[in-house]
Protein backbone atom coordinates (compact mmCIF):
# COMPACT_ATOMS: atom_id res chain seq x y z
CA UNK A 1 0.00 0.00 0.00
CA UNK A 2 1.45 2.98 -0.63
CA UNK A 3 0.69 6.27 1.52
CA UNK A 4 -0.73 9.33 -0.08
CA UNK A 5 -2.14 12.05 1.30
CA UNK A 6 -1.02 15.29 -0.74
CA UNK A 7 -4.30 16.24 -1.51
CA UNK A 8 -5.80 15.74 2.38
CA UNK A 9 -7.09 18.88 3.54
CA UNK A 10 -4.32 19.75 6.17
CA UNK A 11 -4.30 21.41 9.94
CA UNK A 12 -0.51 20.76 10.47
CA UNK A 13 0.58 24.35 9.91
CA UNK A 14 -1.27 25.10 13.14
CA UNK A 15 0.52 23.16 15.08
CA UNK A 16 2.38 25.18 17.84
CA UNK A 17 5.66 22.67 18.63
CA UNK A 18 7.62 21.84 21.69
CA UNK A 19 10.69 19.55 21.63
CA UNK A 20 10.80 18.30 25.69
CA UNK A 21 13.78 16.00 25.05
CA UNK A 22 12.77 12.69 26.21
CA UNK A 23 10.41 10.52 25.14
CA UNK A 24 6.49 11.27 25.81
CA UNK A 25 4.44 8.30 27.51
CA UNK A 26 1.47 10.59 28.11
CA UNK A 27 -0.39 13.64 27.77
CA UNK A 28 -3.38 15.24 29.44
CA UNK A 29 -4.86 18.52 30.06
CA UNK A 30 -5.73 20.29 33.59
CA UNK A 31 -8.30 23.10 32.14
CA UNK A 32 -7.07 24.12 28.73
CA UNK A 33 -3.23 23.60 29.78
CA UNK A 34 -1.72 20.75 28.12
CA UNK A 35 1.01 18.27 30.34
CA UNK A 36 3.93 16.34 28.92
CA UNK A 37 4.18 12.87 30.83
CA UNK A 38 8.09 12.07 30.35
CA UNK A 39 9.48 8.63 30.38
CA UNK A 40 12.27 9.79 32.61
CA UNK A 41 11.57 11.88 36.17
CA UNK A 42 9.44 14.72 34.95
CA UNK A 43 6.11 16.74 33.69
CA UNK A 44 6.61 19.27 31.60
CA UNK A 45 3.39 22.23 31.55
CA UNK A 46 3.15 24.58 28.74
CA UNK A 47 0.99 27.45 29.12
CA UNK A 48 1.08 30.61 26.53
CA UNK A 49 4.06 28.61 25.25
CA UNK A 50 6.28 28.26 28.53
CA UNK A 51 7.52 25.31 29.41
CA UNK A 52 7.63 24.67 33.27
CA UNK A 53 9.44 21.36 33.93
CA UNK A 54 8.25 19.52 37.01
CA UNK A 55 10.43 16.73 38.95
CA UNK A 56 8.00 13.76 40.02
CA UNK A 57 9.88 10.58 40.30
CA UNK A 58 13.52 9.69 40.82
CA UNK A 59 13.85 7.23 37.52
CA UNK A 60 11.42 6.30 35.55
CA UNK A 61 7.82 7.47 34.98
CA UNK A 62 5.75 3.83 34.06
CA UNK A 63 2.12 5.13 34.52
CA UNK A 64 0.10 8.19 34.37
CA UNK A 65 -3.83 9.14 34.85
CA UNK A 66 -5.99 12.15 35.14
CA UNK A 67 -9.46 13.52 36.06
CA UNK A 68 -8.10 16.90 34.08
CA UNK A 69 -8.01 18.35 37.84
CA UNK A 70 -4.80 16.41 39.18
CA UNK A 71 -2.16 14.43 37.72
CA UNK A 72 -1.56 10.81 39.33
CA UNK A 73 1.96 9.24 38.09
CA UNK A 74 3.60 5.88 39.19
CA UNK A 75 7.50 5.57 38.88
CA UNK A 76 9.96 2.55 39.29
CA UNK A 77 11.10 4.97 42.58
CA UNK A 78 7.83 2.79 44.41
CA UNK A 79 6.18 6.09 44.54
CA UNK A 80 2.73 7.43 43.79
CA UNK A 81 2.67 10.84 43.29
CA UNK A 82 -0.30 13.77 42.86
CA UNK A 83 -0.04 17.18 40.74
CA UNK A 84 -2.20 19.42 40.14
CA UNK A 85 -2.61 22.66 37.83
CA UNK A 86 -0.37 24.89 40.05
CA UNK A 87 2.45 22.34 39.15
CA UNK A 88 2.98 21.38 43.07
CA UNK A 89 3.52 17.59 43.39
CA UNK A 90 2.64 14.98 46.60
CA UNK A 91 4.11 12.06 47.20
CA UNK A 92 1.15 10.48 48.17
CA UNK A 93 2.01 6.53 48.82
CA UNK A 94 5.51 5.05 48.60
CA UNK A 95 5.84 1.21 48.17
CA UNK A 96 7.41 -0.26 51.28
CA UNK A 97 9.50 -2.67 48.99
CA UNK A 98 10.37 0.26 46.81
CA UNK A 99 8.61 -2.45 44.06
CA UNK A 100 7.81 -0.61 40.69
CA UNK A 101 4.60 1.05 40.28
CA UNK A 102 3.51 0.89 37.06
CA UNK A 103 -0.59 0.96 36.88
CA UNK A 104 -2.18 3.83 38.25
CA UNK A 105 -5.89 4.80 38.15
CA UNK A 106 -8.24 7.94 39.28
CA UNK A 107 -11.79 8.69 40.26
CA UNK A 108 -13.37 11.92 42.09
CA UNK A 109 -13.84 9.50 45.30
CA UNK A 110 -9.96 8.10 44.99
CA UNK A 111 -7.32 7.06 42.87
CA UNK A 112 -5.74 3.28 43.05
CA UNK A 113 -2.28 1.80 42.06
CA UNK A 114 -0.13 -1.37 41.95
CA UNK A 115 2.40 -3.12 42.59
CA UNK A 116 3.87 -6.95 42.75
CA UNK A 117 0.56 -8.75 42.96
CA UNK A 118 -1.42 -6.45 45.25
CA UNK A 119 -3.77 -3.45 43.98
CA UNK A 120 -4.36 -0.59 46.27
CA UNK A 121 -7.16 2.22 46.51
CA UNK A 122 -6.81 5.39 48.47
CA UNK A 123 -10.28 6.84 49.67
CA UNK A 124 -10.93 9.75 52.45
CA UNK A 125 -11.40 6.74 54.90
CA UNK A 126 -8.13 4.62 54.31
CA UNK A 127 -6.62 2.72 51.91
CA UNK A 128 -7.51 -0.74 51.09
CA UNK A 129 -5.47 -3.60 49.56
CA UNK A 130 -6.61 -6.53 47.62
CA UNK A 131 -4.10 -9.56 46.52
CA UNK A 132 -4.30 -10.92 43.02
CA UNK A 133 -3.64 -13.96 41.19
CA UNK A 134 -0.85 -12.42 39.07
CA UNK A 135 0.33 -8.94 38.80
CA UNK A 136 -1.93 -6.22 37.47
CA UNK A 137 -1.97 -5.56 34.00
CA UNK A 138 -4.26 -2.28 34.17
CA UNK A 139 -6.33 -0.58 36.72
CA UNK A 140 -10.27 1.05 35.35
CA UNK A 141 -12.46 2.77 37.73
CA UNK A 142 -16.05 2.75 36.79
CA UNK A 143 -17.95 5.81 35.83
CA UNK A 144 -20.21 5.88 38.21
CA UNK A 145 -20.08 4.45 41.31
CA UNK A 146 -16.62 3.42 43.06
CA UNK A 147 -15.63 0.16 41.48
CA UNK A 148 -12.12 -0.80 40.02
CA UNK A 149 -11.46 -3.30 37.46
CA UNK A 150 -7.98 -5.07 37.22
CA UNK A 151 -6.46 -6.84 35.13
CA UNK A 152 -4.72 -10.09 35.39
CA UNK A 153 -3.86 -13.15 34.05
CA UNK A 154 -6.80 -15.42 32.88
CA UNK A 155 -9.14 -12.45 33.39
CA UNK A 156 -10.06 -9.14 35.28
CA UNK A 157 -11.57 -8.71 38.49
CA UNK A 158 -14.27 -6.31 39.80
CA UNK A 159 -13.62 -4.47 43.12
CA UNK A 160 -15.89 -2.20 45.61
CA UNK A 161 -13.14 -1.68 48.09
CA UNK A 162 -15.98 0.80 50.04
CA UNK A 163 -17.74 -2.51 50.71
CA UNK A 164 -15.26 -4.68 52.97
CA UNK A 165 -17.66 -7.32 53.23
CA UNK A 166 -18.46 -7.74 49.45
CA UNK A 167 -16.29 -10.70 47.34
CA UNK A 168 -14.32 -9.05 44.68
CA UNK A 169 -15.88 -10.03 40.98
CA UNK A 170 -13.62 -12.27 38.87
CA UNK A 171 -14.55 -12.46 35.17
CA UNK A 172 -12.65 -15.34 33.73
CA UNK A 173 -10.95 -15.89 30.47
CA UNK A 174 -7.33 -17.64 29.31
CA UNK A 175 -4.33 -15.53 28.90
CA UNK A 176 -2.52 -12.08 29.72
CA UNK A 177 -4.53 -8.86 30.08
CA UNK A 178 -2.66 -6.50 29.61
CA UNK A 179 -4.82 -3.30 30.23
CA UNK A 180 -8.90 -2.68 30.71
CA UNK A 181 -11.48 -0.26 30.27
CA UNK A 182 -15.09 0.78 31.10
CA UNK A 183 -17.75 1.71 28.58
CA UNK A 184 -18.57 5.43 29.49
CA UNK A 185 -21.86 4.20 30.40
CA UNK A 186 -20.86 1.47 32.74
CA UNK A 187 -21.91 -1.64 30.31
CA UNK A 188 -19.73 -3.19 28.98
CA UNK A 189 -15.36 -3.98 30.40
CA UNK A 190 -13.47 -4.38 27.79
CA UNK A 191 -9.58 -5.47 28.29
CA UNK A 192 -6.47 -5.20 25.83
CA UNK A 193 -4.67 -9.16 25.48
CA UNK A 194 -0.82 -10.16 25.32
CA UNK A 195 -1.84 -11.45 22.07
CA UNK A 196 -3.74 -9.67 19.23
CA UNK A 197 -7.16 -9.38 20.52
CA UNK A 198 -9.62 -7.75 22.93
CA UNK A 199 -11.44 -9.36 24.93
CA UNK A 200 -14.82 -8.10 26.04
CA UNK A 201 -17.86 -9.05 29.32
CA UNK A 202 -21.03 -7.42 29.09
CA UNK A 203 -21.56 -6.63 32.66
CA UNK A 204 -24.80 -7.28 33.05
CA UNK A 205 -25.22 -10.94 32.64
CA UNK A 206 -20.92 -11.46 31.84
CA UNK A 207 -21.95 -12.54 28.26
CA UNK A 208 -18.15 -12.58 26.70
CA UNK A 209 -17.27 -10.91 23.51
CA UNK A 210 -14.01 -11.71 21.57
CA UNK A 211 -12.79 -9.09 19.32
CA UNK A 212 -9.78 -10.60 16.92
CA UNK A 213 -8.54 -9.69 13.75
CA UNK A 214 -5.18 -7.30 14.56
CA UNK A 215 -1.65 -7.68 13.11
CA UNK A 216 -0.20 -6.79 16.34
CA UNK A 217 -1.58 -6.72 20.35
CA UNK A 218 -3.67 -3.35 20.80
CA UNK A 219 -1.39 -0.78 23.19
CA UNK A 220 -4.12 2.39 22.60
CA UNK A 221 -8.08 2.14 22.96
CA UNK A 222 -10.46 5.10 22.80
CA UNK A 223 -14.33 5.30 23.48
CA UNK A 224 -16.47 7.75 21.11
CA UNK A 225 -18.85 10.33 22.37
CA UNK A 226 -22.13 8.27 24.19
CA UNK A 227 -20.03 5.11 24.23
CA UNK A 228 -21.56 4.10 20.62
CA UNK A 229 -17.88 3.03 19.39
CA UNK A 230 -14.96 1.62 20.64
CA UNK A 231 -11.72 2.87 18.21
CA UNK A 232 -8.31 0.88 18.82
CA UNK A 233 -4.38 0.70 17.71
CA UNK A 234 -2.94 -2.64 16.72
CA UNK A 235 -3.41 -2.45 12.61
CA UNK A 236 -2.55 -0.35 9.87
CA UNK A 237 -6.32 1.07 9.90
CA UNK A 238 -8.24 2.45 12.25
CA UNK A 239 -10.75 -0.45 13.74
CA UNK A 240 -13.86 0.67 15.11
CA UNK A 241 -16.24 -1.92 17.62
CA UNK A 242 -19.91 -0.68 16.96
CA UNK A 243 -21.30 -0.75 21.16
CA UNK A 244 -24.05 1.27 20.54
CA UNK A 245 -26.84 -1.86 20.76
CA UNK A 246 -27.64 -4.01 23.77
CA UNK A 247 -25.30 -6.46 22.33
CA UNK A 248 -22.30 -4.54 21.69
CA UNK A 249 -20.06 -6.15 18.66
CA UNK A 250 -21.15 -9.48 19.51
CA UNK A 251 -22.37 -10.75 16.26
CA UNK A 252 -20.83 -7.90 13.75
CA UNK A 253 -17.94 -6.94 12.24
CA UNK A 254 -15.60 -3.65 13.11
CA UNK A 255 -15.74 -0.49 10.43
CA UNK A 256 -12.09 -0.05 9.33
CA UNK A 257 -11.09 3.72 8.20
CA UNK A 258 -7.91 5.83 7.42
CA UNK A 259 -5.64 2.75 6.19
CA UNK A 260 -1.76 3.92 6.15
CA UNK A 261 1.15 1.03 4.85
CA UNK A 262 2.33 2.48 8.86
CA UNK A 263 0.95 0.84 12.20
CA UNK A 264 -1.22 2.75 14.12
CA UNK A 265 0.28 3.56 17.84
CA UNK A 266 -2.02 5.76 19.27
CA UNK A 267 -5.72 6.91 19.05
CA UNK A 268 -8.24 9.83 21.10
CA UNK A 269 -11.45 10.13 20.55
CA UNK A 270 -12.92 13.68 20.40
CA UNK A 271 -15.20 13.92 23.01
CA UNK A 272 -18.26 15.46 21.46
CA UNK A 273 -17.98 15.05 17.97
CA UNK A 274 -17.97 11.55 16.17
CA UNK A 275 -14.17 12.26 14.95
CA UNK A 276 -11.19 10.29 16.28
CA UNK A 277 -7.36 11.07 16.48
CA UNK A 278 -4.70 8.55 14.98
CA UNK A 279 -1.40 8.59 15.25
CA UNK A 280 0.92 6.76 12.76
CA UNK A 281 4.08 4.92 13.69
CA UNK A 282 5.96 6.79 10.66
CA UNK A 283 4.69 10.32 12.91
CA UNK A 284 1.48 11.21 11.36
CA UNK A 285 -1.60 12.50 12.23
CA UNK A 286 -4.86 12.56 11.02
CA UNK A 287 -8.18 13.71 12.04
CA UNK A 288 -10.58 11.01 11.10
CA UNK A 289 -14.46 11.26 10.82
CA UNK A 290 -15.87 7.47 11.80
CA UNK A 291 -19.17 7.53 10.12
CA UNK A 292 -17.03 7.63 6.31
CA UNK A 293 -13.98 8.37 7.17
CA UNK A 294 -12.95 11.75 5.96
CA UNK A 295 -9.64 12.78 6.90
CA UNK A 296 -8.00 15.75 7.62
CA UNK A 297 -3.98 15.51 8.18
CA UNK A 298 -3.04 16.71 11.38
CA UNK A 299 0.70 16.35 11.37
CA UNK A 300 2.89 14.84 8.43
CA UNK A 301 5.43 12.10 8.83
CA UNK A 302 8.18 12.27 10.66
CA UNK A 303 11.36 10.40 12.43
CA UNK A 304 9.34 8.60 15.08
CA UNK A 305 6.34 7.21 16.58
CA UNK A 306 3.21 9.09 17.68
CA UNK A 307 3.26 8.39 21.26
CA UNK A 308 0.42 9.91 23.19
CA UNK A 309 -3.04 11.90 22.56
CA UNK A 310 -4.89 13.77 24.52
CA UNK A 311 -8.14 16.41 23.60
CA UNK A 312 -9.18 18.97 26.10
CA UNK A 313 -12.56 18.49 27.45
CA UNK A 314 -14.24 20.83 25.09
CA UNK A 315 -12.63 19.62 22.19
CA UNK A 316 -10.63 23.10 20.44
CA UNK A 317 -6.96 21.54 21.45
CA UNK A 318 -5.34 18.09 20.88
CA UNK A 319 -1.85 17.63 22.08
CA UNK A 320 0.70 14.89 21.05
CA UNK A 321 4.18 13.68 22.03
CA UNK A 322 6.30 10.66 19.95
CA UNK A 323 8.97 8.38 20.81
CA UNK A 324 11.74 10.76 20.30
CA UNK A 325 10.57 13.80 22.29
CA UNK A 326 9.36 16.13 20.27
CA UNK A 327 5.38 17.45 21.22
CA UNK A 328 3.06 19.66 20.14
CA UNK A 329 -0.61 21.30 20.28
CA UNK A 330 -3.45 22.21 17.54
CA UNK A 331 -6.16 24.45 18.21
CA UNK A 332 -8.89 24.10 16.46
Amino acid sequence: MTDTRSETTSIADRIRPLSVGAAVIAVHFLGDEPVFVLGEESLVFWRDSEERRVPVHGGAILGSASDGKRILTGGDDGKVTVTGPDARSETVATDAKRRWIDQVALSPDGMAWSSGKQAYVRVPKGERVLELPSSPGGLAFAPKGFRLAIAHYNGATLWFPNAPDAKPETLEWKGSHLDVAFSPDGRFLVTAMQEPTLHGWRLVDGKHMRMSGYATKVRSMTWGPGAKWLATSGATQLVVWPFGGKDGPMGKSPKVVSPSEHRISAVAAHPKQEVCAIGYEDGMMLLTRVEDGAEILARAPGPSPISALAWNATGTRLAFGTEDGEAGVISL
